[in-house]
């Protein structure tokens, strides 16, 4: 009797079939995969603005300026990896909940999502965008130094509750 060999060229997939990842517009039939993966992702906090209607709201404001990044593979299969949420003022662009799934880091998508809105914001003339960044997210903070974003010591976040709401919640 001959028994199998445990391993051999055959074995497994003998194709991988390519995969792409495409920069697009982020739309609301994408918010629960984009929740999903915002979740998921450390440094990044949610809270009542992140919900569906707000998300929705949001879009509708900013029209374009926010983006997925969408893996694609071979018969269809496509999976939300990445995601931006930017909008603006009229005045100064703001840049929300970067995040790229953790299989897919290093790769360059956030790279090219921040781009993306940073070309529509040029776009649309505002001159400046912000961040913001938890205070303990060393990873973001190296991300964004290594994108050549300058830290603004003089400047501090202050936040209020503007619906009723308890001026003291203001975690996210």
């Amino acid at each position: 009797m001959t028994t199998p060999p445990t391993s051999s060229p055959l074995s497994g997939p003998r194709f991988a079939p390519p995969r792409t990842v495409l920069i697009r517009p982020f739309t609301l039939d994408d918010y629960d995969a984009v929740y999903d993966l915002w979740r998921r992702s450390e440094g990044v906090g949610l809270g009542e603005s992140d919900s569906r209607d707000a998300i929705a709201m949001y879009l509708e404001r900013n029209p374009g300026m926010s983006a997925v990044a969408e893996e694609t593979q071979g018969g269809g299969d496509e999976a939300i990896v990445g995601a931006v949420l930017c909008g603006h003022d009229g005045r100064r662009g703001t840049l929300h909940h970067v995040a790229v799934a953790a299989s897919h880091r290093r790769r360059g998508i956030a790279r090219a999502l921040v781009d993306w809105s940073i070309t529509r914001l040029a776009e649309a003339g505002i001159p400046k965008c912000n961040i913001f960044l938890w205070r303990d997210n060393a990873d973001g903070a190296g991300f964004w130094a290594r994108e050549g974003w300058a830290w603004r010591e003089d400047l501090v976040v202050m936040q209020r509750m503007v619906g009723g709401g308890d001026r003291g919640n203001l975690e996210c």
